[in-house]
């Protein structure tokens, strides 16, 4: 987007799309759809920078306070995934509502959790698009236990009990996912929403 498109939009939304001009470049490993802020209308930028406010305000109490959204409702889903991160799941939130994800993903370091990519998973690629331009991502069936562990299986029935390592308790199965992140919190050079962002690599030792 153009300096001289910015310009006609208002409020918090233009401080959302300036945002998005840094970010809607073409992501690493999607599966669809490849974002360009500049093939967006004025109208299409403005409605993204819109969404993406409302997204942050919603989100804005989890930011760097992760025993708030333990209290409400979410849990660990997986340990640091390289350049990604911790993976939190509200097992409450269904469907797509841009004010409420069901997984967030953090980043850590000592006693810091910051609040990096929002994320919402569908069994099936959606037959319209979520947000403007999305790309998406995928991730296998798998198992999942209580300290963030998982191992991918194709089936519920077939998952250990415990953790093979750790011995955490089993949590939940799921199917393969389409999954749809969203960088928000923590700029993302390779793509609003690119599955891995390359700046949080300082941080995949966990």
């Amino acid at each position: 987007m153009r300096r001289t498109r910015l310009a006609r939009l208002g409020g918090v939304a233009a401080v959302a799309a300036i945002a998005v001009t840094g970010w809607l470049a073409p992501a690493w490993g999607q599966t669809a759809r490849p974002a360009a802020a500049d093939g967006m209308s004025p109208a299409t930028a403005t409605s993204l920078a819109g969404q993406l406010a409302a997204a942050r305000q919603a989100t804005a109490k989890y930011a760097t306070n992760l025993g708030r959204a333990k209290a409400d409702g979410y849990f660990i889903i997986t340990k640091m995934m390289p350049n990604m991160g911790y993976h939190f799941l509200n097992p409450n939130i269904s469907g797509f509502s841009v004010t409420k994800p069901p997984i967030l993903v953090y980043e850590h370091r000592g006693s810091t959790w910051q609040l990096g990519a929002l994320e919402w998973v569908f069994t099936s690629m959606p037959k319209s698009v979520p947000l403007p331009n999305a790309t998406f991502g995928s991730f296998p069936a798998a198992c999942h236990y209580a300290d963030g562990t998982f191992i991918p299986d194709k089936t519920a029935a077939t998952c250990p009990k415990t953790a093979p390592v750790s011995h955490a308790k089993f949590t939940f199965w799921h199917p393969d996912l389409i999954t749809m992140h969203v960088w928000i919190w923590y700029p993302n050079p390779a793509g609003l929403y690119s599955s891995t962002n390359p700046d949080v690599a300082p941080f995949n030792k966990g």
